[in-house]
């Protein structure tokens, strides 16, 4: 009996023995699928993040180049600012204008006229403009009120008086008007 007992254990050994060879032969057929399946789960993250990449790198290369437009759209922005004092001072001197042509101030006022002119002229070149404010509606964009007054026949919120001057470079407003409006 004790062999026939031996005998059974030698035979369950044998199929634990060929059931673990089994699964071993299965697990060995099956890694390569494993592996394979691992590879091309890793490759198709690194190709995601390769897009991804690509469209972060073509977003950053349209942001500068709208930078850069935006810059050199509004480059003569200080150079303008710059000038706008010396354009009001022209149209300060060319107001004291007189009817007499025949004095000394009259023949400067007829110079400064000219300069000013030429002036006007070069803004107007690099698109500098002067923003019509006068009888218009009062618009907080283009205007700045320094001064309310009534003033009868006029609708409240019309600019009835431009103290100073505005003006755009391109489509945007480098000064405001200062106004007085109607109240």
């Amino acid at each position: 009996m004790a062999k026939k007992k031996k005998k059974e254990e030698m035979k369950v050994k044998e199929e634990t023995v060929k059931e673990e060879t089994v699964k071993e032969e299965v697990k060995e057929e099956n890694a390569p699928n494993e592996e394979l399946e691992k590879l091309k789960q890793e490759n198709k993250e690194l190709h995601e993040k390769l897009l991804r990449n690509q469209a972060e790198l073509i977003n950053f290369r349209n942001r500068k180049e709208e930078e850069t437009a935006r810059l050199l759209k509004y480059s003569n922005e200080e150079l303008a600012l710059e000038i706008l004092p010396i354009l009001d001072n022209f149209e300060r001197a060319i107001s004291m204008d007189d009817d007499n042509l025949e004095d000394e101030v009259s023949k400067f006022l007829s110079g400064f006229k000219m300069i000013y002119v030429n002036f006007k002229n070069t803004l107007e070149k690099y698109e500098v403009k002067e923003i019509d404010a006068l009888n218009k509606e009062f618009d907080a964009t283009y205007h700045h009120a320094v001064m309310k007054e009534h003033k009868d026949g006029v609708e409240p919120g019309i600019v009835i008086e431009v103290l100073q001057k505005g003006y755009m470079l391109k489509d945007k407003v480098i000064r405001p008007s200062m106004v007085k409006v109607s109240d």
